[in-house]
């Protein structure tokens, strides 16, 4: 039986517990006997729970404590919601895999965030408010009108006010890095980029018949001397720049370096592509490229990296209106639109604050994750406590594609340094992703066994072949 004791209502459900003053907070005392009562058998799958102002006026309790208790159940997957049917007991959920994925940069759940109610009440409010027929047809206009009002509130922390009709609404982020390549660089180009970057520029550049070209770096980002003299050797058609949180090397590059990379391709004349997923998440990072050279950078932000991958939503601000319909014509030759239903949802949530809340939620979460990160991987941590992702430098005896085998052989996938070269010095190094596993507690269990493995050499596993 549950240790808390019971209360004896004749019509009380058994497994109710009789809350302790100083049992710890009364929303994990109710969610604690919920998980008991499950364990135990008390309540099976498919019982229907109490609704939560009967069982508030039960337990004498505000009904706030009860919906967190549900909001914990939720998250140990005790629970699950069916509407206006009611809170029923879930079914056990079947492990499909064993691999514990640090692979991934994908945002963290947040912690006391309903994302099912978030979903629904947005989903709720589009088709309430929309005209459904306008939400599946098709759109030409890189995003209505709401949409670009909407990416531009999004952009306001960035840039302060932003004048919307230079904004393009696109399915993601990387649409729209294909769409710069197509649009703004001729076959054979050279794109300049740093020397571990997104692997994403290299697929699309790959594709379309350009050059990837690494300008050297260090721990600031890319080195202006050397972005110039790139520029006059290979008379670029892009440079591309991540200098937020950098992915991989989680770099933020300071505001001297932005002026200063700003300052060459001015006297250059090359056009910066800013890819910005991060900046949302970090603490307090310099205001974009964007920002210090608005005629010669073309601005990417994502919603997918800091709210949900399933919000297929990017805004990329190009001031030049030339530019921007040469954007769109390459965009369309391969992604005609954002899907409408999806920009409405977005635009939704940006307009009611709830994009705002789970922003602040995955922020939070992930700097939590960060600190475990520290304690487990101890002195070879090297992350700055925010962003989704640590960039991990190995020890000598082991490089980044060994470590990376050894560890999917121990049901951990990591990335290694290879997988974001563009050329120049090679780095040991593998990322790791601390949001792709949602629950907490194997998150902590991916990372200690990839400390315990750190920690051994890969003659353990039978050698250099590994």
């Amino acid at each position: 039986m549950s240790q808390l004791k019971t209360i004896q209502d004749e019509d009380a459900p058994g497994w109710l517990p009789r809350l302790a003053v100083h049992g710890g907070p009364r929303f994990l005392q109710i969610a604690d006997a919920l998980q008991a009562a499950v364990a135990e058998g008390t309540l099976q799958p498919g019982d229907r729970l109490p609704p939560q102002r009967r069982l508030a006026a039960r337990l004498r309790v505000d009904l706030t404590t009860i919906t967190r208790a549900y909001d914990e159940a939720r998250r140990r997957n005790l629970l699950e919601g069916r509407g206006a049917r009611g809170t029923y007991v879930a079914a056990p959920k079947a492990e499909l895999t064993a691999v514990l994925d640090l692979s991934m940069n994908t945002p963290p759940p947040p912690d006391g965030v309903d994302f099912d109610d978030l979903l629904q009440q947005g989903l709720a409010q589009v088709l309430m408010r929309a005209d459904n027929a306008l939400l599946m047809t098709y759109h030409l206009g890189g995003g209505s009108e709401a949409d670009r009002k909407a990416g531009a509130a999004w952009l306001a922390p960035m840039f302060g006010q932003v004048d919307a009709s230079q904004l393009v609404v696109c399915p993601g982020a990387q649409a729209a890095i294909a769409a710069l390549i197509l649009a703004l660089t001729a076959p054979g180009d050279v794109i300049l980029a740093e020397p571990a970057t997104y692997p994403g520029l290299r697929a699309a550049a790959t594709q379309f018949g350009r050059r990837i070209v690494a300008v050297d770096a260090d721990r600031h980002g890319m080195l202006p001397a050397a972005l110039e003299e790139a520029c006059r050797r290979h008379q670029p058609g892009l440079v591309y720049l991540n200098p937020t949180l950098q992915n991989p090397t989680a770099v933020t590059m300071p505001e001297r370096r932005r002026k200063e990379l700003a300052g060459v391709a001015r006297r250059c004349k090359v056009r910066i592509v800013e890819d910005d997923p991060y900046w949302l998440l970090a603490d307090s990072p310099p205001a974009p490229i964007a920002a210090l050279a608005p005629e010669q950078v073309v601005y990417i932000s994502t919603l997918s990296k800091c709210l949900t991958p399933g919000l297929r939503v990017a805004f990329v601000l190009i001031r030049d209106p030339g530019e921007r319909e040469r954007f769109l014509v390459a965009l369309r030759s391969f992604a005609l639109m954002a899907a409408p239903l999806t920009a409405a949802l977005a635009t939704q949530w940006i307009r009611d604050g709830s994009a705002g809340r789970l922003l602040e939620g995955v922020c939070k979460e992930a700097r939590l994750r960060h600190r475990m990160a520290r304690d487990v991987l101890a002195g070879r941590y090297s992350g700055l406590g925010d962003g989704l992702h640590v960039w991990l430098a190995l020890p000598a005896y082991w490089n980044s594609a060994q470590l990376a085998r050894a560890a999917d052989s121990e049901g951990i996938a990591v990335t290694p340094a290879e997988a974001f070269a563009s050329g120049g010095a090679s780095v040991n190094a593998i990322r790791i992703s601390l949001g792709s596993i949602p629950d907490r507690g194997r998150l902590q269990a991916g990372l200690q066994r990839l400390s315990q493995l750190l920690a051994r050499r890969p003659e353990s596993f039978g050698g250099a072949g590994v």
